[in-house]
């Protein structure tokens, strides 16, 4: 029998395996027939006694094999279902591995039953704190997660167990580089996600710490950011956000510093006096969870994870906003072609999302024509003066919500080398833009993007107007405008008939909103609600978009795309300003439709990925995960999608910004 029939309908993996270690198991099943039928058994390398192989069975043997094999612990010092008493009751721990002075003494406690982190966690501390075990370690053969319990109530995730011969102050202490967190990165080799570790974060300490969880955790990020920049540019040794056995106090101390450093050089984010609110404890819990994670990557998936579990607790979503998947943005930054002479502007930009791929696009460009392999893109490596004077002079977003523009900020101050233009505006209110100027603190902050954004108005000291290339934006398609002042300065604030409406749906103005942003000829790619292109009542709204632009391209969006926060179906509008040379006006023409037909979520809203012939999830050049969807091909690995598909169209109907 083999090993694939026993877990067919499990939880449990073994992706975290060896597979030499898999097929020696394999090789050793046996069957017995009993009563009910016949099963599969092996003998266990413990117990020495012939043991039915369930998916349980075959994670635990498969960490007893990795356990004697990869950590040099002899098969004498562990124990299988080790008695653990709570008064009068007992329960039985499935793997136990002995001290190596008192062997009597539980040292390591390892949970493999229960295939879910949260649960496996919470039974061993309980174990833990009735045997006083060192260390713990859960996992499911997909994903492993390493726990030292530092007292009954904190139990601090560690980078691994130690060898044998070696103990945790060995793990805790060692001198750590920037290289040794590439190979140690526990999202590559946990399968872990960040935004999983912050789950796991809140349970422990930031539920009960008494802090605004999403303040201190873009803290955290911020520093480690910036300390892993810090030691990839030769600047530092070591990476200093790690616990290296500093008492809670010090290591406080230290964070703090780096917290400093990093606000003197990356400013505008927080202000000059804040500091980390958590306790030095809860502090200690928070750095030891972040420490073996590489945050610097290709792509912004690591941390998009994150920022979207985190703004959406604050209800973000409750206002129609929400983050635009990254594979949905890379479609239509595909689509567009941005250039790197060319003005891109996000209008309702929430993390940035839009820009940041835009300019990552255009970077591979800029490398490409400079014979220079761009092998990561959200990196702490220094850019070509090319590649950075893009980000810093043509690309822009606006969005009203200060927290996101908090995290938008940061993310292009990083990748722009400490420059961004990032504004904290509202897109639809643009009669009160120049008021912010009267605030002295929104100016210490805004001034250098504001000063380019007005470099592009087409008339002097107008904001409705103005002249970029490219607008991208997933605007918010929740709640309407009912201020008369607003509706009165758009087309669509007014009825068919010509009198103006008491309130207008959101995204309805950010459609005249976005259009006003172009120049002639430019391009727009915006994500609007299905009914738009549908519903008999907003026939004008149609009507406005043809008259001022030519429709390239509708593409529908799979219901989940947006979940959990939203099921609402929406898709994508690709049109071209009307231009005289780039886009000269006709009546007749074609039009590119396409319908995504894979749902690249579940029900849930969980990404669904990619899997090899094998069952294990495929992983694309950086060592990512792909998510499972047929909008584009993924760097060669996966089928061509919806973006080449029209990209094939646009040469045929020669439309100007193909193949440049």
């Amino acid at each position: 029998m083999k090993i694939s029939d026993i877990l067919r309908d499990s939880n449990h993996k073994l992706t975290q395996f060896k597979a030499e270690y898999i097929e020696e198991l394999e090789d050793s099943i046996f069957e017995k027939e009993l009563k009910s039928g016949i099963y599969p058994y092996i003998t266990c390398l413990v117990r020495n006694k012939d043991i039915r192989l369930t998916p349980e069975e075959i994670v635990r043997q498969l960490f007893l094999m990795s356990l004697h094999k990869d950590y040099d612990y002899p098969y004498s010092r562990i124990q299988i279902e080790f008695i653990v008493h709570f008064g009068l009751q007992k329960k039985r721990a499935d793997i136990v591995v002995m001290d190596k002075i008192q062997p009597t003494v539980p040292y390591i406690v390892i949970e493999v039953k229960k295939p879910k982190l949260k649960e496996g966690k919470e039974q061993l501390k309980s174990y833990c704190n009735s045997t006083g075990a060192t260390m713990a370690v859960w996992s499911n053969g997909e994903q492993t997660a390493y726990y030292h319990r530092k007292d009954p109530n904190y139990f601090e995730p560690i980078p691994d167990i130690p060898a044998a011969n070696k103990s945790l102050k060995d793990i805790l202490q060692e001198e750590f580089t920037i290289e040794d967190l590439i190979k140690k990165d526990i999202l590559k080799n946990q399968k872990r996600s960040l935004k999983s570790i912050i789950l796991d974060m809140e349970d422990e300490v930031l539920a009960n710490a008494g802090v605004d969880v999403f303040e201190e955790v873009f803290k955290l990020i911020f520093i480690k950011l910036f300390d892993e920049l810090q030691n990839t540019r030769k600047r530092t040794k070591t990476l200093e956000f790690r616990n290296y056995g500093e008492s809670d106090s010090e290591l406080k101390e230290k964070i703090n510093d780096l917290f400093n450093k990093a606000k003197k050089q990356w400013g505008g984010i927080f202000k000059e006096d804040e500091s980390i609110d958590l306790t030095p404890s809860h502090l200690s819990i928070c750095v030891s969870s972040l420490q073996d994670v590489k945050l610097f990557n290709s792509n912004l998936d690591v941390i998009d994870d994150a920022f979207e579990y985190l703004v959406n607790k604050n209800a973000k979503g409750e206002k129609g906003q929400y983050f635009t998947p990254r594979y949905v943005i890379d479609m239509c930054v595909k689509m567009l072609n941005p250039q790197e002479e060319e003005y891109m502007i996000d209008t309702a930009s929430g993390s940035c999302g839009f820009p940041i791929h835009a300019v990552f696009d255009v970077w591979k460009k800029i490398y490409a024509d400079m014979g220079i392999e761009a092998s990561h893109l959200f990196t702490a490596e220094k850019k070509e003066d090319r590649a950075l004077d893009y980000v810093r002079e043509k690309v822009f977003g606006l969005d009203f919500d200060k927290k996101t523009v908090r995290v938008a900020r940061m993310l292009n101050i990083i990748a722009g080398d400490g420059h961004t233009n990032v504004l904290n505006m509202n897109s639809l209110d643009f009669d009160r833009w120049d008021e912010n100027t009267e605030d002295e603190e929104w100016l210490d902050t805004y001034f250098d993007g504001w000063r380019r954004l007005k470099k592009l108005r087409t008339v002097k000291k107008e904001n409705k107007a103005f002249n970029f290339d490219i607008v991208m934006a997933n605007p918010p398609f929740a709640g309407d405008i009912k201020e008369s002042r607003i509706l009165h300065r758009y087309e669509l604030g007014k009825k068919p008939n010509g009198k103006y409406q008491t309130k207008v749906g959101r995204d309805i103005l950010f459609i005249e909103r976005n259009l006003d942003m172009l120049k002639s000829g430019g391009r727009m790619a915006v994500v609007l609600p299905q009914g738009r292109f549908n519903n008999s009542s907003d026939k004008y709204i149609r009507d406005f978009i043809s008259e001022h632009c030519r429709i390239l391209a509708v593409v529908g969006l799979h219901g989940n795309v947006f979940k959990p926060h939203t099921g609402t179906k929406t898709s994508v509008l690709i049109v071209q300003k009307w231009d005289e040379t780039l886009c000269p006006k006709q009546e007749d023409y074609n039009i590119f439709f396409a319908t995504m037909r894979k749902t690249s979520k579940d029900n849930s809203g969980e990404k669904i990925y990619v899997k090899n012939k094998d069952g294990k999830n495929r992983l694309d050049l950086h060592g990512h995960l792909m998510v499972d969807h047929d909008l584009f091909n993924h760097d060669n690995l996966t089928k061509d999608g919806i973006a080449e598909a029209f990209i094939e169209f646009s040469k045929k109907e020669e439309l100007s910004f193909v193949g440049k």
